[in-house]
C-alpha cells in the first residue's frame, strides 16, 4: 500500500485544499489515514447514518420498510433530487425513499426519512455503531433558526462505518446487504468511480470485473465521496473528505485517486 498511499499524497499536495482520508485494505489488512480524525461539514454522505438509523427502526419492527409514505408539498426542498419536481401526492415506500436518498442524494426523501424516525433516533444509532465525532444535527436544505449544531463527519469514522456494514456488523447481514446493494446503485459517479475504464461485458449475465458501494456528497467548496471498492477478489473501503478546493476541479481530482484505488487493487 505504500506505492499507493505515496501517490495520493502527492495528488492532494498538487491539489492544495483539506483532506481527510481513510483507507483499508481489507485483505491485507493495512490502513492509512490522512487527517482521518478532522472533522468536515458532512452534506450529504450524513444520508449513510439516516439510512442505518432507518434500518434500526424496521429491525425493531418501529417501522416495515413496505409502508407507503405521502410526498406533501410542504416535504418537498431543493438541491439534489426528482421528488422535489413531483406531483404532490404521490406515495412512495420507505425502500423507494431510502433508494432515492442515496442513490440520487434526494434531499426531500431525506427530509421524509428524518421525520419519520426521528433526529434523536439517528443521533442515538450513530453512538450505537461507534461514531463519536462524527454528529447529525439539521435536515437538507433547511435553516432552522434554532440549529444546534451542524452535520459534521471524519474520514476514519465513515471508513469504520463503511466496514461495519460491508462485514455484516451493523443490525443484521441481511440489513447489511440490503445496505450494500443500494450503495452499490449510485447513480452521482463522478468523484471516485468518474476515471475508472468502464467495463466491457459483450456477454449477457458477465460477473462484473469492479464495483464500487459508494455515497458522494458535496456543497460550495466541500466534496467527498466514501464508499467500498471491489474489484476481483479484493476489497478496499476509502473515505475521501475535501474542503478549500475549485469546485469544478474538485471531482476529477478526487477521480484520479479513484484510479489510483482501482490500480492498485487490479495489481
Amino acid at each position: 500500500m505504500k506505492e499507493l498511499t505515496e501517490r495520493i499524497t502527492q495528488i492532494t499536495e498538487d491539489a492544495g485544499g483539506t483532506w481527510g482520508i481513510s483507507l483499508q485494505d481489507s485483505g491485507t489488512g493495512e490502513s492509512w489515514e490522512l487527517n482521518g480524525h478532522e472533522l468536515f461539514y458532512s452534506a450529504s454522505v450524513i444520508k449513510i447514518p439516516i439510512m442505518i438509523a432507518v434500518f434500526a427502526a424496521n429491525h425493531r419492527n418501529e417501522i416495515s420498510l413496505s409502508n407507503r409514505l405521502t410526498v406533501k408539498r410542504e416535504d418537498m426542498v431543493g438541491g439534489s433530487g426528482v421528488l422535489q419536481h413531483m406531483t404532490p401526492g404521490i406515495q412512495l415506500s420507505i425502500t423507494d425513499l431510502m433508494t432515492l436518498m442515496i442513490i440520487q442524494s434526494d434531499n426531500t426523501a431525506t427530509n421524509m426519512l428524518i421525520d419519520l424516525v426521528g433526529t434523536e433516533a439517528i443521533q442515538q444509532t450513530m453512538k450505537d455503531i461507534g461514531l463519536v465525532k462524527s454528529k447529525f444535527f439539521h435536515k437538507m436544505m433547511t435553516q432552522e433558526v434554532d440549529r444546534k449544531g451542524f452535520n459534521e463527519i471524519t474520514a476514519h469514522e465513515m471508513t469504520d462505518m463503511l466496514k461495519k456494514i460491508a462485514t455484516g456488523k451493523i443490525i443484521s447481514v441481511y440489513a447489511c446487504e440490503q445496505m450494500i446493494d443500494i450503495l452499490k446503485k449510485q447513480q452521482i459517479s463522478n468523484s471516485l468511480p468518474a476515471k475508472i475504464p468502464e467495463q466491457d461485458e459483450p456477454v449477457i449475465g458477465t460477473l462484473k470485473q469492479w464495483e464500487i458501494a459508494h455515497k458522494t456528497g458535496n456543497v460550495s467548496g466541500i466534496r467527498h465521496d466514501v464508499g467500498v471498492f471491489y474489484v476481483g477478489k479484493r476489497t478496499l473501503i476509502a473515505s475521501v473528505l475535501t474542503k478549500g478546493l475549485n469546485n469544478l476541479e474538485s471531482p476529477e481530482i478526487i477521480g484520479r485517486i479513484g484510479l489510483e484505488i482501482y490500480q492498485y487493487l487490479t495489481q
